[in-house]
């Protein structure tokens, strides 16, 4: 091809012939030529048409210092990423190319293999939970795959194509994705891409929710509700990690068998049953001395007749609406009961950071090696192409733990 560049879906190239015909300035003939081309729908093509037909010359110059160089070279790195242009359902996810994020200062550019899903991301898609200013309006909150490439000022030790898994405020649904080094992982040797892609949100969430916001203690009884969910699921094992008692609310069977297979002590359909009065039987009636609660509203009058007295209330999930009526300050008043709450997207850099490097200090080594007994549950996986059926079937509430989108096919992984 002489060194000329080739513009995706351009069906006629320029040859050396031509471009030597076409390098005198101000030619007619030559401008002549080119306005006799066929019209193509690429864009690159379009562009570099109407800057010629606009300065009325050629300038072809150095192949890779032209305007046409740089377009054609932004082609080759772009990128499959879901889009939402309106709110709304699952049918407004839209897969597009658009150009890889370049990593800035102090970050690294993952190429994913996985990402997951989160109740968030129904709410962002439907214009209800925007991402952070200055963050990739791209949903997504958590990722697996390799390292890339190191952006400027990068001081940790990450080398390209190690195994890494992300925490994200935004980003995930893309091939490719650039993080702040602080709050990149090591993927446990013996977790797939899948599994891990499955940890960061739900696991770190988890980790907050007991270690820095309840604090919970060796022994307390600790009710998880949706304990079914990646997040429950997460909450449930870490419970019984750090000593103290897991138990949990769903709404089937299947989901509670699966939850006290992983460690709960007890799980109560709150479909069919009154979930404080058997959290009051499980305790002797001295209550729970945490509840997560995902759930908000619908659930308060039972979650503060099963606290125990001096218990902490984290509420960090209003799945259950958020509006209450009644006399809860009151009969929290009368258990000395603590109202907490928390989200870990708005929180900044350093909390961030801060969370990553405990978590990756307490539990990571538990997901491997003789020590391992924890793992992410995974429900289902869909492909990109997939993502508004896999945001259905969350919608559904039909998953039991996680669901992955596998960017990369596992048949197609290197690592």
């Amino acid at each position: 091809m002489g060194g000329y560049p080739l513009c995706i879906g351009l069906e006629t190239m320029v040859t050396p012939n031509f471009a030597k015909a076409a390098n005198v300035r101000n030619d007619a003939r030559a401008l002549s030529s080119l306005q006799q081309l066929p019209t193509r729908s690429c864009h690159c093509y379009n562009y570099q048409m109407n800057h010629i037909l606009h300065a009325g010359r050629f300038l072809l110059g150095n192949p890779h210092q032209t305007t046409w160089h740089k377009c054609c070279s932004s082609l080759a790195k772009m990128m499959q990423a879901v889009y939402v242009d309106m709110p709304g359902g699952p049918e407004s996810l839209l897969l597009r190319n658009i150009p890889r994020p370049q990593p800035r200062n102090g970050q690294v550019l993952i190429k994913v293999h996985a990402t997951a899903l989160n109740r968030a991301d129904l709410l962002q898609r439907r214009g209800l939970y925007p991402p952070p200013p200055g963050e990739s309006d791209i949903i997504g909150l958590e990722v697996a795959g390799t390292v890339d490439t190191l952006g400027l000022g990068v001081k940790s030790s990450w080398k390209p194509d190690d195994r890494v898994m992300a925490l994200l405020c935004g980003g995930g649904y893309a091939e490719y994705v650039a993080v702040p080094e602080e709050l990149l992982m090591p993927v446990p040797p013996n977790l797939t891409f899948c599994q891990a892609a499955a940890v960061p949100e739900a696991w770190l969430t988890a980790f907050q929710l007991l270690v820095l916001v309840a604090q919970v203690k060796e022994g307390e009884v600790v009710l998880v509700h949706a304990g079914a969910s990646g997040v429950g699921t997460a909450a449930v094992q870490l419970v019984r990690l750090f000593g103290a008692v897991p138990i949990i609310t769903a709404g089937s069977p299947e989901k509670l068998k699966m939850a006290e297979e992983l460690g709960a002590a007890a799980g109560f359909n709150y479909k069919e049953e009154s979930f404080a009065q058997g959290v009051c039987d499980f305790t002797g009636g001295k209550g729970a001395n945490i509840i997560l609660d995902c759930i908000g509203g619908r659930n308060w009058e039972q979650n503060v007749s099963c606290l125990a007295t001096d218990g902490r209330w984290v509420l960090y999930g209003t799945l259950g609406g958020r509006t209450v009526e009644g006399d809860l300050f009151g009969r929290l008043l009368s258990k000395r009961g603590h109202l907490l709450s928390s989200l870990l997207r708005s929180r900044n850099l350093q909390y961030k950071a801060d969370l990553v490097k405990a978590f990756s200090h307490r539990v990571l080594p538990y997901f491997s090696g003789q020590a391992a007994s924890l793992r992410p549950v995974i429900d289902s996986t869909f492909t990109l192409g997939d993502i508004a059926e896999a945001h259905r079937h969350m919608e559904a509430n039909k998953n039991t733990g996680k669901i992955v989108i596998n960017v990369i096919p596992q048949n197609q992984e290197t690592h």
